[in-house]
């Protein structure tokens, strides 16, 4: 028997699929190629926007699929594969966009963190569990840039020292010596993998077949990984084809 997948979290994961596929798709264009566009600028709030949808979706989705996965610690040690891997190749082959831990970095550790917590994440009850992890999300949302406080909304000042050991893993990178194309720390974004984790004990909708106009969209989502995996040498190398043949 077919096992049934649960489609909304599928197609939540497919439309934040193919938002990521044109933002990267535009990002390629304009700053890797030098295009010239009249509307995406990664410094303007709408394109910053745009951008945190995509990450908070695939954040929050993964931890509620922590929730539901069989094998969370062998998930989470396939993702620290593919990270590392990712990591290699751009630093091998594109040092000027290195990986040093973006969001499958993060993904990978979140899940294996999880995994060791899950006797105490268990006991928490969900809904206090999804409004204290929240608020230190939003509390902790600057944390790598120095401050307390989410968005532009900077409550507080961080001791410099608190910086000066590097632990860009964690949140608290010296940015005078340390950069990635993506990066997702631990602090903050591990609020937000456990928000989805709280939420799926809160809102559970049942496994089943979806909707015929949605199954394409379910079907990408279906295969985040590989999708996100494959998706910038595809991107790259259709953009690199269409600017050999059109000069």
């Amino acid at each position: 028997m077919t096992k049934q997948r649960v489609w909304q979290l599928d197609a939540l994961r497919g439309l934040a699929l193919l938002n990521m596929l044109a933002y990267h798709g535009m990002y390629d264009w304009v700053y890797v190629f030098g295009h010239a566009s009249a509307w995406y600028d990664i410094s303007a709030a709408r394109c910053h926007i745009w951008q945190q949808y995509i990450c908070w979706s695939f954040i929050l989705l993964s931890g509620y699929s922590f929730t539901l996965a069989h094998r969370p610690l062998k998930n989470g040690l396939i993702v620290a594969g593919c990270a590392a891997v990712l990591t290699i190749v751009t630093v091998g082959f594109m040092p000027s966009e290195s990986i040093w831990f973006g969001v499958l970095h993060l993904n990978a550790a979140a899940v294996l963190l999880s995994c060791l917590a899950r006797p105490l994440l268990d006991k928490i009850p969900a809904a206090p569990g999804l409004a204290v992890c929240a608020a230190l999300f939003a509390l902790t949302n600057q944390l790598p840039w120095g401050w307390l406080g989410f968005e532009r909304w900077h409550l507080a000042a961080l001791p410099a020292g608190w910086y000066s050991a590097n632990l860009f893993w964690l949140g608290l990178p010296d940015l005078t010596r340390f950069a990635s194309a993506d990066y997702f720390p631990l602090l903050p974004w591990v609020f937000l993998f456990w928000c989805g984790l709280f939420l799926a004990r809160l809102w559970r909708p049942r496994a089943g077949q979806a909707p015929a106009a949605l199954r394409p969209l379910c079907a990408i989502g279906g295969r985040t990984l590989l999708v996100y995996m494959l998706h910038q040498p595809v991107i790259y190398g259709a953009l690199l084809a269409w600017t050999a043949l059109h000069g």
